[in-house]
């Protein structure tokens, strides 16, 4: 298993939050005999089945006015693919690779924030790089043939199945900012106001001190 991991200092959080109102799990069940079964239920009886779910309407692949091929309509519909992220990552450069390789569209996320790494927790349930949501299955570091059963799972082509006139969308921060901009950010300490020294207190004719 190929990984990098954020500082360990990070609490977890582990919440998907669904914005837009009432969001139904989607099941896909693949069955025994490789039928494929859509559904907003659990399935009864899975045994000997595969099951991936997710979370349909996850804005991750911007269409950009690309006319997908039948293969990849449904499944980008369907389970969209977003990639996570950070600077000096050799696994993640990995990740990035077996995407492109495999013809899959994705929207790359940098994570190099604090706020970055609170949303990569949000949103994956970790803190680990690479990590990647095809749908709402949340894939934590880089282990191939787990990323490739889900993208088969998923309906991605096993070959590239892309347009010619694809282009990939740049990166950009998970969080909206890059670590630049959130430095800029950042306000200068506030000036120290001198105070004058306490004065002693004096004995009373008592001997007590105040």
């Amino acid at each position: 298993m190929h990984t990098t991991h954020l500082p360990q200092r990070l609490s977890l959080l582990v919440s998907l939050l669904c914005v837009s109102g009432a969001c139904l799990a989607q099941y896909k069940v693949v069955g025994p005999d490789g039928k494929v079964t859509y559904t907003d239920r659990p399935a009864a009886n899975t045994t000997n089945s595969q099951v991936l779910t997710v979370r349909p309407g996850l804005p991750v692949v911007s269409t950009g006015g690309v006319k997908w091929p039948v293969e990849l309509r449904e499944p980008i519909a369907r389970f969209p693919v977003s990639l996570y992220t950070g600077a000096d990552c050799a696994p993640c450069d990995s990740a990035r690779k077996l995407l492109q390789q495999r013809g899959v569209p994705f929207a790359e996320h940098t994570v190099a924030t604090q706020d970055d790494i609170n949303t990569l927790q949000r949103l994956t349930g970790g803190r680990t790089l690479p990590s990647a949501l095809v749908g709402n299955q949340a894939l934590r570091g880089l282990q191939e043939t787990d990323w490739h059963n889900t993208l088969d799972l998923a309906g991605y082509p096993k070959e590239p199945r892309l347009p010619r006139n694809y282009q990939a969308p740049a990166p950009t921060p998970l969080a909206g900012k890059s670590a630049a901009d959130a430095s800029a950010a950042v306000p200068s300490a506030p000036p120290q106001v001198p105070r004058s020294e306490p004065v002693a207190p004096q004995p009373d004719s008592r001997g007590i001190r105040f």
